[in-house]
């Protein structure tokens, strides 16, 4: 079973000068996996939340690319909250943690990589299920 402590925030390499910044994101090497899908949550609004849901199969990482927004993490027992402000920073999170992205800064892209393509069958969507799955 994976534990809130498997949910990590993680720094970006970052390249730049007079001109701007980048960063590159390779799958296998900054990131644990191979890259199947990614998307990005934007024009939410502050009072919404998004995700309210675990994964059976699927790993994430957000990046907030512009703005901010709060992560709540949990894994059945215990509940951590993370704040994505920077487009140099990482969250990685395992499959089967129950999450919840909320309070969005109204300029919010947060950008989402994932090891699995989207399938609706992983996903569970009762909070009462998940901790039933994970006890």
């Amino acid at each position: 079973m994976r534990k809130i402590d498997d949910c990590k925030i993680f720094g970006l390499t970052q390249i730049g000068d007079e001109r701007g910044n980048l960063i590159v994101i390779e799958g296998k090497s900054q990131i644990p996996f191979e890259i199947k899908r990614l998307f990005y949550i934007f024009g939410t609004d502050s009072n919404a939340t998004r995700g309210e849901h675990a994964n059976i199969n699927s790993e994430f990482i957000m990046i907030c690319v512009s703005g901010s927004c709060k992560v709540r993490l949990f894994d059945g027992y215990a509940e951590s909250i993370m704040c994505l402000k920077s487009p140099d920073c990482a969250l990685y999170i395992p499959k089967m943690i129950w999450k919840e992205m909320f309070d969005f800064s109204k300029n919010c892209v947060l950008l989402v990589l994932s090891n699995m393509p989207y399938d609706a069958k992983e996903y569970i969507r009762d909070k009462n299920e998940y901790i039933n799955r994970n006890r």
